[in-house]
C-alpha cells in the first residue's frame, strides 16, 4: 500500500493561525488616517469669517454670515492636515435683512430647530495645500444629508497662511442634493460658501 502523504494544510494551517492576528491588525492600522499628534489649532475669532451666497431667479444676489462656529485644524501623525468646521444655522444672519434671516433659519431652509449645525471635515491633505491652492475634499452633513464636497482654496499671499493672512477658500454645492427645497420660486439651486480663516497660534 502506498504511503499516503500529510496534506500540506496541516503543516501551514498553524503558522497561519500564529502570525494571522498581527498581520491583520497591521493591515487595519495602515488603513486608518493618521492619529493627531499636536495640539489642534483652532479659528481666531477676529479673524475667521464663514459665509454664504445665493442667487435669486432674477439675478439679485443674497448673501449671509455664520458668527457662530467651532472647529480646528488637526496635524496627523504623517504631518498630513485634518479641517473640522461646525457651522450653526440658529445663529446664521442674512446680510442687511431680519425677515430673511428668519426665513432662512425656519423650516423651509435650513431649518435650524431640527438640524442646528452644519459640518464639514476633510480628508487629510498636505500641509502645503494652504500655501499653494487647491482642491479639498471633505464630508459635508447639512440638513440630515452628508455628501462629500469640494472647496477650493485661493494661493496664499503671504509665507505662513493662517498666521499672517488669512486661509481663503470657496465651495458650491447644490440645495436639492440636501432637501433645502424652499423658495424655489424665487432662489437659484446653487449655494456658494465661503470662508476665511486664521487660527490661534498654539501653545508653546
Amino acid at each position: 500500500m502506498r504511503e499516503r502523504r500529510p496534506h500540506l494544510a496541516r503543516f501551514l494551517l498553524p503558522f497561519l493561525l500564529a502570525f494571522w492576528p498581527a498581520w491583520a491588525q497591521e493591515t487595519v492600522a495602515a488603513s486608518e488616517p493618521s492619529a493627531p499628534t499636536a495640539p489642534a489649532r483652532a479659528f481666531d475669532p477676529q479673524h475667521t469669517r464663514f459665509g454664504f451666497e445665493l442667487r435669486t431667479r432674477w439675478g439679485q444676489r443674497v448673501t449671509g454670515q455664520f458668527p457662530r462656529y467651532e472647529g480646528e485644524v488637526s496635524t496627523l501623525a504623517d504631518g498630513r492636515r485634518r479641517v473640522r468646521i461646525v457651522l450653526r444655522t440658529d445663529a446664521v444672519v442674512v446680510t442687511g435683512s431680519d425677515r430673511y434671516t428668519a426665513l432662512a433659519r425656519g423650516p423651509s431652509f435650513f431649518d435650524a430647530q431640527r438640524f442646528p449645525t452644519i459640518e464639514f471635515v476633510s480628508e487629510p491633505h498636505a500641509d502645503t495645500l494652504v500655501r499653494t491652492g487647491g482642491r479639498m475634499r471633505g464630508r459635508l452633513s447639512m440638513h440630515g444629508v452628508t455628501r462629500m464636497e469640494t472647496f477650493t482654496l485661493s494661493h496664499a499671499d503671504c509665507e505662513h497662511p493662517g498666521r499672517d493672512c488669512d486661509v481663503v477658500a470657496t465651495g458650491s454645492i447644490s440645495r436639492d442634493d440636501y432637501g433645502l427645497d424652499g423658495w424655489q420660486f424665487a432662489l437659484a439651486d446653487r449655494v456658494r460658501f465661503m470662508l476665511r480663516v486664521r487660527l490661534v497660534e498654539s501653545a508653546p
